[in-house]
């Protein structure tokens, strides 16, 4: 018979063993058998992916592991969520196991001396020099920056089998595409979705996004884990935007550079964001993506994020939609600070209006953006005559189109970046033709000074008379032309 101090040491192990990791844990949550270097956790919102990056990185250290990076979209994001989060490092270690954790060196250390630090991807060279044999990445799909995933591989150098945890919600950028690519050659995919953590769900969460997003691209995507290819019809693609991208470092002088604001009609929790974007006008004549900050916010804190975008960047303009604001925008904006330059316009056209000539500069190869900007291109990416794919205000993408149509759409040139739209558009159609009037016109309207021709909707390329009069035979083509220069003349 055992003693009884004995019995309770084995109590105690057995306990222990009962509320492990490995005993609680799903199949899809514990690391994936082979001879993998990357694990990909794909799984939707809420579905136990982070207790599964945390519980490996724990898991990493025990197997004497010393020199783990942590790197999350930001760095308000490595603390909230890997470290501090309730699925987080210090939540789900033992007592007997806890790091001690120090904000200020970014860094954990357990008792063995091991060792983790955390990066924000908006900052790549911060990986440049350091070394690690082992990383969890966060959400990469959501980084701004690919270069903060290659300065993490160079530095995984440390130890014999160096691995890496990636823990994200599904979305089709470059970065997630490629390394699905590599399966089974060097990654393990793991897929996961929300429904299979209900237990540790509130039912009243389930319930209510199920009912609201089930069958939805948004709910397909955030909630089952799918990764969606292009939406059908949408004015961007993946690829459109993937070689659209640059980098800083290769940015030339900026000629103009604006701030873009589509104010929200409120701010609440369930409000839609306001469109926070800057935007500039290269030497070269090409448009560049600089920075987007939009979010849900009050009037206030938008207005100071605007005002602070546009001193960063030293910003010529402060540009804003005044179609649900009017003057509150200006005098709000003006509060924050009277000094800036302002100018404020309004949407007489729809979004898909506005937004076809900005597209077509895309498609020119005329705009890039300066990193990546995931919330942004995923809404240009569901953007198609039908409205938002997944549901929503496109209202990071509103701010795009009144930035580039302020530098290039409504530039001297912005005609003609117009007319280059409607061509590739007679194109895609295979019609064509100059005409010198036609008859029947029931608008006429006065062209600015510049272009000999101009091409219509319909495919017809009208010539410019001397008195710059033309005729159009519906308002559908005059409105466009309207909004870049023309002007409506009483009938004769």
């Amino acid at each position: 018979m055992l003693p009884q101090n004995d019995s309770s040491i084995f109590g105690q192990f057995a306990a222990a063993l009962e509320n492990s990791w490995r005993a609680k844990a799903r199949p899809e949550q514990v690391e994936p058998e082979g001879d993998w270097s990357i694990w990909l956790y794909l799984a939707g919102r809420g579905s136990g992916k982070t207790r599964a990056g945390a519980e490996w990185a724990l898991e990493q250290i025990a197997a004497g592991k010393r020199r783990i990076a942590l790197v999350a979209p930001t760095a308000g994001d490595a603390r909230d969520v890997m470290v501090e989060g309730e699925s987080g490092i210090l939540a789900c270690s033992p007592d007997w196991n806890r790091p001690v954790y120090e904000p200020s060196k970014r860094r954990l250390t357990w008792a063995n001396g091991a060792q983790a630090a955390t990066y924000s991807a908006d900052e790549p060279e911060r990986l440049r020099g350091p070394q690690h044999d082992a990383a969890w990445c966060d959400e990469l799909a959501a980084w701004r920056f690919p270069e903060a995933w290659d300065m993490l591989q160079f530095g995984l150098r440390l130890g014999s089998r160096p691995r890496c945890i990636v823990t994200t919600t599904p979305k089709p950028t470059k970065l997630i595409r490629d390394l699905i690519a590599r399966h089974p050659r060097d990654v393990a995919i793991t897929r996961g979705r929300t429904a299979d953590n209900a237990a540790n769900l509130a039912s009243s969460f389930l319930s209510t996004v199920e009912r609201q997003y089930a069958g939805t691209r948004l709910g397909r995507q955030e909630l089952d884990g799918e990764l969606l290819t292009d939406t059908p019809g949408a004015l961007w693609t993946r690829e459109m935007i993937e070689r659209a991208r640059v980098r800083f470092v290769d940015l030339p002088e900026m000629r103009r550079i604006v701030v873009a604001i589509d104010p929200a009609a409120t701010s609440g929790e369930d409000s839609d964001e306001t469109g926070i974007i800057v935007a500039g006008l290269g030497q070269d004549g090409k448009g560049y993506v600089l920075e987007d900050r939009s979010g849900r916010m009050t009037p206030t804190e938008w207005a100071r994020e605007a005002v602070a975008a546009y001193h960063k960047h030293r910003a010529d303009r402060i540009i804003a939609e005044t179609n649900n604001g009017g003057e509150m925008v200006e005098n709000t904006i003006r509060v924050i600070d009277p000094s800036v330059s302002y100018r404020s316009v309004h949407a007489s056209r729809g979004k898909i209006a506005r937004a076809e000539p900005v597209s077509a500069l895309y498609e020119q190869n005329r705009v890039f953006h300066v990193g990546a900007f995931p919330a942004l291109e995923d809404q240009m990416c569901e953007f198609s005559p039908g409205g938002m794919a997944g549901g929503g205000s496109p209202d990071h993408l509103d701010a795009l189109v009144w930035a580039m149509s302020e530098l290039m759409v409504g530039a001297p040139d912005g005609l003609e970046n117009f007319l280059g739209f409607l061509r590739l558009e007679m194109a895609a159609q295979g019609r064509g033709g100059l005409i010198d009037g036609q008859a029947g016109a029931l608008t006429h309207l006065r062209a600015p000074e510049g272009p000999s021709t101009v091409y219509l909707r319909s495919g017809q390329c009208l010539a410019i008379p001397a008195d710059r009069i033309i005729e159009v035979a519906d308002e559908e083509d005059a409105l466009p032309l309207l909004a870049h220069g023309f002007t409506k003349e009483e009938s004769q």
